[in-house]
């Protein structure tokens, strides 16, 4: 499982972290975007070093460039309090906002865990685990839910950006609360991404896309389907004692479907709409604001 899980974290390190922080369009995110790399390297190779102080230092470099990016977060919340912004695109914000957090998050555990030490009580097993879930149910995901609210301005949109980030905060809290804790996050975690991959499936994926396009966003919403009926069972069985997967079996249907099948397919998808690739038409108006700039903080009192 070792294997598996850090090639997992590699591919949320190297790949979906940067991309998705070049579609937010937020210049201010620009110079960690570019010197992302700097950290995420040396984080990388920390995972397939023996545990001890050159992975603990490796590791840290990492977690540095996490805590950097988790550094703009309260500047942005500052300024999206003060700003004419309306209340329906207070729920993408707050997506973003929880995608630039949950880094720091894995970045702490990935530490703990390279210099195998316990943290908080919680085993270094545990603690390996944790590292790509909150690179790809943390980041990925609330960065994903945003975008589709953006795009979709609807209902169903808002609920995805809010719960998806509620969902993540929970089951971060049943770590030190309990199963049931937990097994209530996997529900709103749960209830955000279907809404997320139905929201994908009926609106995004069919706006004159062009073929590569619609089959990144259909597969991401599809495998959403089946990775989050495993998350349900996993929680479910934690909870109650019930018959469920073990944690090797997650990580290698849970994990590496929402790495692959989801958080890479989607950050693909929207980055072919940033370059302008991915449609067979014009992009209705009201989406072009949001490709170039998805998580606005003030447009003057108006929406996109």
């Amino acid at each position: 499982m070792s294997v598996l899980v850090d090639t997992i974290v590699m591919l949320g390190m190297l790949v979906v972290v940067p991309a998705g922080l070049r579609l937010t369009g937020a210049p201010e995110l620009d110079r960690i975007r570019r010197l992302w790399p700097l950290f995420a390297a040396p984080g990388a190779v920390s995972l397939w070093l023996p545990r001890g102080g050159p992975a603990t230092a490796l590791a840290t470099c990492y977690a540095l460039g996490a805590a950097l990016l988790a550094l703009h977060a309260p500047p942005r919340l500052l300024r999206t309090v003060r700003s004419t912004t309306t209340h329906r695109a207070a729920p993408a914000e707050i997506a973003l906002l929880t995608a630039l957090v949950t880094p720091s998050v894995a970045a702490l555990a990935l530490v703990a865990e390279r210099s195998g030490h316990t943290l908080f009580g919680f085993g270094l097993g545990i603690l390996a685990l944790t590292v790509p879930h909150f690179h790809f149910a943390g980041f990925a995901a609330a960065l994903v839910s945003g975008l589709v609210c953006r795009v979709t301005d609807s209902p169903g949109g808002r609920f995805a950006a809010l719960s998806v980030p509620l969902g993540t905060l929970l089951v971060l809290a049943g770590y030190f609360i309990g199963d049931w804790a937990e097994l209530a996050g996997a529900v709103v975690l749960t209830a955000g991404m279907w809404t997320v991959a139905l929201l994908t499936w009926r609106t995004i994926r069919g706006r004159g896309r062009d073929r590569v396009t619609r089959l990144l966003f259909g597969t991401s919403a599809a495998v959403l389907v089946v990775t989050m009926v495993l998350a349900l069972s996993w929680a479910l069985g934690e909870a109650t004692g019930l018959p469920h997967p073990t944690l090797t079996w997650m990580a290698a249907t849970h994990g590496l479907g929402n790495a692959l099948g989801f958080a890479l397919c989607s950050v693909l998808a929207w980055q072919r709409l940033r370059n302008g690739v991915g449609s067979t038409r014009t992009a209705p108006t009201r989406t072009v604001p949001f490709l170039t700039d998805p998580f606005p903080t003030d447009h003057g009192g108006r929406t996109s």
